[in-house]
This record gives C-alpha cells, sequence and structure tokens, in this order.
C-alpha cells in the first residue's frame, strides 16, 4: 500500500538544508599546494653587499623603503639601481603617504662614510625621521 503523499521519497522540494565543503576545502588545498610550489621559483635578484657585522643586532620590521649603497657608490633602492633624485623622489612620496615611514640602509662594509651620511642626509631632507642601517650579527 502506499501513502496518500509523496513527501515520505525523501524529496524535500529542492530546498537545500545543508552545505557541502568538501569542494570549497579541495580547491583551497590545491590552490596552497600551487602556491607552495610556485613560491620556491620567484628568486629575487639580489645585489652583493657585505654586511658589517655587530654582537647586539635586532630585526627591524615595517620597512617601507630598502636603500642599498654598494663599494663603488651604487644606490639601489628597493632592489632597482638609483641616482640621488629616484631616492629624494621615492623618499618623498613615502613621506607624504606615512608620517611613520621607516628606510633600511645597507651599505657595504668598505663603503665611503661619507657616502653613507650623504645618503642619511637624503633621506632626512625628504622628511623621514626613522631609519636604520642593517648589520649582520657575528656569530
Amino acid at each position: 500500500m502506499t501513502s496518500g503523499s509523496d513527501a515520505d521519497d525523501g524529496d524535500d522540494g529542492g530546498v537545500i538544508s545543508g552545505i557541502n565543503v568538501t569542494p570549497l576545502v579541495d580547491i583551497t588545498l590545491v590552490l596552497l599546494i600551487i602556491f607552495m610550489v610556485t613560491a620556491t621559483y620567484i628568486v629575487r635578484q639580489a645585489i652583493q653587499v657585505d654586511l658589517p657585522r655587530a654582537a647586539n643586532a635586532g630585526e627591524s620590521t615595517g620597512t617601507t623603503l630598502a636603500v642599498m649603497l654598494t663599494k663603488d657608490g651604487d644606490i639601489y633602492l628597493d632592489g632597482r639601481k638609483s641616482d640621488e633624485t629616484g631616492l629624494r623622489d621615492a623618499a618623498r612620496t613615502a613621506a607624504a603617504k606615512d608620517k611613520d615611514t621607516r628606510v633600511i640602509i645597507s651599505a657595504d662594509k668598505n663603503s665611503l662614510h661619507g657616502a653613507v651620511v650623504h645618503v642619511l642626509d637624503l633621506i632626512k631632507g625628504e622628511g623621514i625621521a626613522k631609519f636604520a642601517i642593517n648589520i649582520e650579527k657575528e656569530q
């Protein structure tokens, strides 16, 4: 015998009572794996700078601009070769966006002291007062 109602067959008439999150988790994990594998292939071109060593080196966070000064006196701004005008423009733009802009200066230990002071003067002249000198901790 059959009952007079068709509701006994388990069909709710198209109402979704739960969400299956398994496909979402699967896609998220696949994207994470792809990101992890490709991240090892992304290599940033490094500029060789022989940093001076100090016994009490610390970590610095929240930097906006990275300035490198080679022993030949070349200036690199965020990994790209620059000149004094480019450094001034970048410092002025960064200071206008954020008053707490910080600059990390990585100078080769064989670079001239006057060149480092000149770069510091350029940065301070554009309104950035927070800077750090990048060093390598002694072993």
